[in-house]
């Protein structure tokens, strides 16, 4: 990877996504980050500059329909091309089924689905014309759902029924595209889950799960499947997770 490589990553503002947009920095990509909070999108930038990489951010809320196409535009004025997008933006509501309006529905997949879908669309021929590589964030809860985070897990799940769709649209199109579905990582939303445990070694013990994860982990990835030594794996639905996925 190097500088005329340039990569998308929403939701970079924190978490797993600032992971994933230092990391491939690090590798040399020009990185363009995209989330809600302006002020942590530029100390994002800050960063990457300050190391001596490039990098822009815009401040966007891809629920609104429009957004997605608002940052790829974006990403091609800033830099000319667009050869990596990292759907990683989303969070979605857990709780009981019978008390999930509506709204917590439309609102879970607005941001995970539509805008992660949206976006793919929008940069789709610049991928194409760069022989990109799309890589969807998604979840465990995809193929193991809970009755805690139906939402979630439905999300989950149609991201990975895209995958496998662009997939064979990509190999046409000479376009990667796969997906990670990381387990626990450490991040502000597993801190408030782990409460519930008492402690991290209880969680682990329960979950069965070798460890926690690290932002860090779900970027190492990205970075390697992104990267010319990734380029053999096409439709992939990657369990990142240790161990805590049982089934086949």
């Amino acid at each position: 990877m190097g500088l005329d490589k340039v990569a998308i990553v929403t939701g970079a503002s924190r978490g797993i996504g600032r992971a994933i947009a230092l990391r491939l920095a690090r590798d040399g990509a020009a990185v363009i980050g995209s989330a809600r909070d302006e002020q942590a999108l530029q100390a994002l930038v800050a960063e990457i500059e300050s190391g001596g990489g490039h990098a822009a951010a815009i401040a966007l809320d891809l629920r609104l329909p429009d957004s997605p196409s608002r940052l790829a535009d974006f990403a091609f004025e800033t830099f000319g091309r667009i050869d990596i997008v990292v759907n990683n933006a989303g969070a979605t509501k857990r709780g009981d089924f019978l008390k999930l309006s509506d709204d917590d529905w439309n609102d879970g997949f607005a941001l995970k689905f539509f805008g992660a879908m949206r976006l793919t669309r929008a940069c789709w021929l610049q991928l194409r014309k760069n022989s990109g590589s799309v890589v969807f964030i998604s979840g465990i809860g995809g193929r193991t759902p809970g009755a805690e985070f139906a939402i979630g897990g439905a999300v989950n799940a149609a991201i990975l029924s895209l995958t496998k769709a662009l997939a064979e649209l990509g190999i046409r199109d000479g376009v990667q595209v796969n997906t990670i579905n990381p387990g626990a990582i450490r991040t502000g939303r597993f801190a408030s889950r782990v409460q519930a445990y008492g402690s991290e070694e209880k969680f682990v013990e329960e979950s069965g799960i070798t460890r926690v994860g690290e932002p860090e982990d779900v970027a190492d990835l990205v970075a390697y499947i992104a990267g010319p030594s990734g380029r053999f794996l096409q439709g992939s639905l990657i369990d990142l997770d240790g161990g805590q996925t049982k089934t086949i």
